[in-house]
């Protein structure tokens, strides 16, 4: 085999009856679909047309398109003529996901060992014999040995040899072997904060409305923690966004939820308003990208509006609203 060749994910060739794989659509015939299992080296398989749906089938183009990645569950296995029958229809919504997270995780493996053979002038499938396999088997799965080394490579290929070697040296991981999978795991696997937002409305058109909208803002901002700090900044009145990044999705989440109802708490207390435009949930460089653009766009056009200086403060705290106008009775 070729350095360059491709292997299998894991250490058994077939899959087991009743596993549930991810496979890609090759081309699709009168009997059904032929597919490649993804985690098996594409080695084929086929949907069978009465697996396709539990429902009567009108279009089966509708089900199944060519290139698409689906999770099926395996029907049978015939090792001696390779055939192997699948099923969509039998797949539960539970078992799409932990197919999809088990793929998203040995993909990422996989990735890794193919590097390192890449570099390393190593066979990919040795690799994996040597060193993926039985961090499988003594993690639950090599992503989980992966994400431990980044913290302690040692102690995790030295498991390698004291539990699969006798405690003897791996002939297939040298020195460059082993700095190649040590430098593709911490530069793969360490973990990037998320930058979780909400985009809210505040408006306050009581006496010193501004000085209260910056108290709330300050009441929203007092929710942060360590882990999450939350910032609260003006995009144009009467929108401002709250922002915070962190490392735990579910808990930066839940930081940005507080700091929105603390804040909505201080300025309903002046009789303003504060109406959430978006609840708190994670975004994208683009999405940072895009409203970097938007307050930059902002800040140009006010500054070519006539008599900006004269009136910046009252459109910071209340809007382009007539300050004359009645205020609003409490919400």
């Amino acid at each position: 085999m070729s350095t360059h060749a491709d292997c299998r994910m894991y250490e058994s060739k077939y899959p087991d009856v009743d596993d549930v794989v991810m496979v890609q659509v090759k081309s699709i015939a009168e009997m059904g679909a032929y597919v490649s299992l993804l985690e098996y080296n594409g080695i084929e398989g086929m949907i069978l047309l009465s697996e396709l749906s539990r429902r009567r089938i009108r279009s089966i183009t509708k089900l199944i398109k060519v290139g698409r990645q689906e999770p099926v569950m395996v029907l049978r296995v015939d090792k001696e003529k390779g055939y192997i029958d699948l099923s969509k229809r039998r797949v539960s919504p539970e078992d799409v996901a932990v197919c999809e997270e088990r793929f998203s995780k040995s993909k990422m493996v996989h990735s890794i060992m193919r590097h390192v053979a890449e570099t390393t002038g190593q066979d990919v499938e040795e690799l994996y014999k040597c060193i993926a396999w039985p961090l499988y088997k003594a993690y639950g799965h090599a992503f989980d040995a992966f994400k431990t080394m980044v913290s302690d490579p040692d102690a995790v290929l030295a498991k390698l040899e004291t539990d699969f070697n006798d405690g003897k040296p791996i002939e297939v991981l040298t020195e460059g072997v082993r700095e190649a999978i040590i430098k593709n795991v911490k530069r793969r696997m360490t973990p990037q904060p998320l930058k979780i937002r909400a985009d809210v409305e505040l408006t306050c058109f009581s006496y010193d409305g501004v000085l209260h909208i910056q108290e709330a803002m300050r009441a929203a901002e007092k929710k942060s923690t360590e882990e999450c700090p939350v910032k609260m900044k003006l995009v144009a009145p009467p929108l401002y966004v709250l922002t915070t990044n962190t490392l735990e999705k579910t808990k930066g989440i839940e930081v940005l939820k507080e700091a929105c109802a603390a804040c909505g708490e201080a300025i309903t207390a002046r009789k303003g308003r504060i109406i959430i435009k978006d609840e708190a949930r994670v975004v994208s460089d683009r999405d940072d990208r895009l409203l970097t653009e938007q307050m930059l766009a902002l800040e140009t056009a006010n500054q070519e509006v006539a008599g900006d200086d004269d009136s910046e403060e009252e459109e910071v705290g209340m809007g382009e609203m007539d300050v004359n106008a009645p205020a609003p009775l409490p919400a």
